[in-house]
């Protein structure tokens, strides 16, 4: 799926620009690590819009302080992206569920992985092209690999057989890379400290396919959500 990317966006594969995709890339396994484990807690309805607001408040944050200074209504924008991911986050039902410290813990690290992803494969530069997309997917697998091999290999050479299992992996990871690419364009024309809480806006996407296909009921403050999304959309494309 990279392949392509490359000769659409080209670009030298500059030691600057792969060191960039690389550090994103340890930022981006120990994001998914963490936010794995903290929804294996059954927590989804707290780990998940504290990760995503998390992820979208580190590099608006983090742009800032590296100077950017987009227009006002664009930061606008920005600020609205995170509000409409606590509201379309917000519409779970809990049912009573005992939230540890640990496990807010734990989507505090994955979101502040993800924030410092997006901003540190925000830093690569124009020039850089989608090489730095080629570290990225290569140091996240590399150690991915040797994670696995530190916890056992049978719990994943059990999951290898399960054929649906592995399809709908290659799925999302397909998913991913194109959706990391996109991001990666996006991000050599535009403020990291814009461009990446719009980015962090999946979770307005997650509930509007639920509603479509999984025919979900969503709450009024999430619809309220969807419909600050797309405010914050056109705010941030000024």
């Amino acid at each position: 799926m990279i392949i392509p990317f490359l000769f659409l966006v080209p670009g030298q594969p500059g030691q600057i620009g792969l060191l960039w995709g690389a550090v994103a890339g340890v930022a981006s396994l120990v994001g998914v690590v963490a936010l794995n484990l903290g929804l294996a807690s059954a927590a989804m309805a707290t780990v998940a819009p504290v990760a995503a607001v998390t992820a979208a408040l580190v590099p608006m944050i983090g742009g800032l302080l590296l100077g950017e200074r987009p227009a006002f209504a664009a930061i606008m924008g920005a600020v609205a992206a995170v509000l409409a991911i606590v509201m379309v986050s917000s519409g779970g039902n809990p049912g009573g569920e005992l939230i540890r410290v640990q496990v807010v813990g734990l989507a505090l690290i994955s979101g502040v992985a993800f924030g410092l992803f997006f901003l540190l494969l925000g830093q690569a530069g124009p020039e850089a092209g989608m090489w730095p997309l080629i570290a990225d997917k290569m140091t996240s697998v590399a150690l991915g690999l040797i994670v696995l091999q530190r916890v056992g290999m049978s719990s994943l050479n059990a999951v290898l057989k399960v054929r649906q299992v592995v399809m709908l992996a290659v799925l999302a990871g397909a998913f991913d890379t194109v959706a990391t690419a996109l991001y990666l364009l996006s991000a050599h024309s535009g403020h990291v400290s814009i461009v990446a809480p719009v980015a962090a806006l999946y979770p307005a996407s997650t509930v509007a396919l639920a509603l479509v296909f999984n025919r979900e009921r969503l709450q009024p403050i999430q619809f309220a959500g969807l419909g600050l999304a797309g405010v914050a959309l056109v705010l941030a494309a000024t």
